[in-house]
């Protein structure tokens, strides 16, 4: 997809501040701490730490740098069971090429979660029933998915409302190429593109549909105030935008996640 130049990626910080790299560096940080205390209380008299005590000791060192740093409290959750998990993989031999096949398959997956803290978040059929609710009747609409994954959202609502045109775009390169399989293989007019939302000019749809994360709330809110035209309609699935009380809430009555609303 060609993307316009005058619309810069606000928000998305540079990928030497993502958090998956100060996690990366906690940890190489909380694996010399673990180490040279091994070594202290081995000069102490005492005996030297087994793999897994090293484990734990580096964990929880690294947790707790996370927790001093400020970072989100998931991190420090995969930071002090990393090591160990770690440590328990490497016991069972796995063949090396594993491994490869793993990473490449998270890296297509997930692609640019590290920089835009918004992991793969399927949302279901109960979303689309609230969003299809909201839709503007009697006239075609634009529609934009942000961060689409595999396409339900827009190959749903596109086979309720076939005047209207609706369109996904996604940054990771799997879940778009099955979106783009599956409109294929059902013949639907919906459109998928692959690149950043960020980049869009939101100005050109009727209403911008989101199921993105809580750190991605801000930079959304504030694209979507300043490009959206009046009488649009932003809705971000179970995440709310800090002080910006929406206009309308979709809650299921047996609990649940929200849909959230905003009129432009």
């Amino acid at each position: 997809m060609s993307e316009p130049e005058n619309h810069p990626a606000a928000g998305r910080r540079p990928w030497w501040q993502a958090p998956a790299l100060r996690a990366l560096l906690l940890l190489a940080l909380a694996l010399v701490g673990a180490n040279v205390l091994d070594v202290l209380f081995q000069r102490a008299g005492l005996a030297p730490l087994s793999p897994l005590q090293t484990a734990l000791l580096h964990g929880v060192m690294a947790a707790l740098l996370a927790r001093l740093c400020r970072m989100a409290i998931w991190w420090w959750l995969i930071l002090l069971v990393f090591p160990v998990a770690a440590l328990g993989v490497a016991q069972l031999h796995v063949p090396p090429w594993v491994f490869l096949a793993v990473f490449l398959f998270m890296l297509v997956l997930f692609w640019s979660t590290f920089r835009s803290q918004v992991p793969f978040y399927p949302s279901g059929q109960r979303a689309w029933d609230a969003v299809a609710g909201l839709l503007p009747e009697g006239q075609p609409i634009r529609f934009m998915d942000i961060g689409s994954g595999l396409g339900g959202a827009v190959l749903d609502l596109s086979r309720r409302r076939p005047e209207s045109e609706f369109t996904g775009i996604e940054i990771a390169p799997l879940p778009w190429l099955v979106s783009r399989v599956r409109a294929m293989l059902a013949g639907d007019r919906c459109r998928f593109v692959r690149g950043d939302y960020l980049r869009l000019d939101f100005g050109d749809y009727d209403v911008v549909f989101a199921y993105l994360s809580p750190a991605a709330m801000e930079a959304l809110w504030h694209k979507a105030r300043a490009e959206m035209r009046p009488g649009t309609l932003l809705l971000s699935y179970e995440f709310h935008i800090p002080g910006a009380t929406p206009d309308v809430v979709v809650a299921p009555e047996d609990g649940g996640r929200v849909l959230h609303g905003w009129r432009m």
